[in-house]
């Protein structure tokens, strides 16, 4: 039995039908020249840091490789100029690997915290150090010359990653921290290295997976972290969700969803408001040559409803090129049918695949459907529409080339063939590209027809005018 026939009986007798979150156009990174993840957030002035981890995986890596973090600043958070790895691994001598999700806050006495998960060398798993600096920029140095949660603290959990530290109007300092094992809190003392009572659970967070981000807005309390549940994500994919309260410790109130999976199976939020605009700042796979392990930080605008709630982010691509962009990213995508096990948003993240089995940023596949499936475009108002470029998938595990393709589009009653269609191509390891007389229209189809015992997919569907 293949790995999917395998899968598709364990999914049959579970009765599961997972249909993932698509993930939306991927924006455009703060930096192409390294590869960053897990950003953290600062406003001092008029300047926005980030604060992120700095993957070093090689091409083709299947483990996490981060031994600093970088800081990034911009005064229109739109560029950014990385300011260097201003701490790493080496900054905490009782530290042993792993530099992962950190965030810094500015304590009572002016200087900046920055908190940091990392593998001590005692016994145990991850630790959270402290670093202090006098500016955003450092340098910093251990503030406290051990852990400040470990293994070895009562309810901490099994897992002590991801710190969000937050200070209330009053003075008093949180953090919240945690993983698929359980979210923790603490209160801090206001020497930001040491704690205050007792580590609680908080309650009413709904299907917390990792990476809690803790702020305030209009005297309501938001925790937004990633989730992996099927009702927002594909399986070992995630999304964000966010709760409310009235106190800073809980319990909470889930609220829904606020990011859509991403191209990385990881999902790291950051939320800030910067000179009145407020931003969801995460990282994807969307920069050459990444993956799950070489992430990049991107950010986009996030907006409020009138009762407090946020709307979804829409994720980006910035800027379209000079002549037009690919119309596909602003779209939201359908089809006849996906594979619990693919994601449809995968069409349309940006990524240019190596190759036709290069799913590093996932894949729409209708395996174990045979004979013609569709992937379709909308638009919430009509585009011009001249040429379609489409990479296939073909994983050799029963997804292969198709035997013919068509584009149509929505004439106002009905789905038609698109005037004057150069022909549909069907070829391996490159873009088949399909120009045809100008159609202006809300959605457009590809149809696809498989070749005789094979299902077909799709890495990447591209539309322009």
């Amino acid at each position: 039995m293949s790995r999917k026939s395998r899968l598709a009986a364990a999914l049959a007798a579970l009765g599961l039908v997972l249909l993932p979150a698509a993930p939306a156009g991927a924006a455009a990174p703060i930096t192409t020249a390294i590869y960053t993840a897990d950003p953290a957030a600062l406003v001092v002035g008029d300047t926005l840091y980030l604060y992120t981890g700095h993957d070093e995986a090689p091409a083709g890596g299947t483990n996490f490789v981060m031994r600093d973090w970088h800081v990034f600043s911009s005064t229109d958070a739109v560029s950014f100029t990385d300011q260097g790895a201003r701490l790493s691994i080496s900054n905490f001598s009782w530290a042993g690997a792993d530099a992962w999700a950190g965030e810094v806050e500015r304590g009572a006495d002016g200087r900046y915290y920055w908190f940091v998960p990392v593998n001590g060398n005692g016994a145990g798993w991850m630790d959270i150090g402290v670093a202090v600096g006098n500016s955003p920029l450092g340098p910093f140095t251990d503030a406290k010359g051990g852990p400040l949660i470990s293994d070895s603290t009562p309810n901490s959990s099994p897992l002590n990653i991801d710190p969000t530290v937050f200070t209330d109007d009053d003075g008093q300092v949180y953090m919240y921290w945690g993983s698929y094992y359980g979210l923790r809190a603490v209160r801090l003392n206001a020497n930001m290295t040491s704690t205050v009572g007792s580590v609680v659970t908080p309650t009413g967070v709904t299907n917390f997976w990792e990476a809690p981000w803790m702020f305030k807005r209009n005297g309501v309390y938001y925790l937004a972290y990633a989730a992996n549940d099927s009702g927002c994500s594909a399986p070992g994919y995630a999304c964000i969700r966010y709760a409310t309260a009235s106190n800073p410790l809980g319990p909470w109130t889930h609220r829904g969803v606020v990011l859509d999976q991403v191209s990385s199976t990881t999902n790291h939020p950051a939320i800030i408001e910067f000179k009145g605009q407020w931003y969801m700042v995460y990282h994807n796979a969307a920069a050459p040559g990444g993956g799950n392990f070489r992430r990049s930080v991107t950010l986009d605008k996030l907006y409020w409803n009138a009762d407090g709630t946020m709307q979804k982010v829409v994720q980006t691509s910035g800027p379209p090129p000079t002549g037009g962009g690919n119309l596909a990213l602003s779209a939201t995508p359908s089809t006849s049918y996906v594979s619990p096990w693919e994601t449809l948003g995968a069409i349309k993240d940006g990524f240019t695949p190596a190759n036709s089995a290069d799913h590093s940023h996932g894949a729409y596949g209708n395996w174990n459907h045979q004979g013609t499936e569709w992937i379709e475009y909308q638009w919430p108002t009509a585009q011009t529409v001249r040429r379609v470029e489409t990479y296939w998938f073909d994983d050799n595990l029963g997804i292969d080339l198709p035997a013919s393709c068509q584009v149509q589009y929505w004439n106002g009653s009905a789905y038609v063939a698109v005037p004057g269609q150069s022909a549909c191509g069907v070829a391996a390891n490159t873009f088949n590209v399909t120009t045809f007389t100008a159609v202006n229209t809300t959605r457009l189809r590809l149809s696809i027809t498989s070749r005789s015992g094979y299902s077909t997919g799709v890495l990447e569907w591209r539309a322009f005018s």
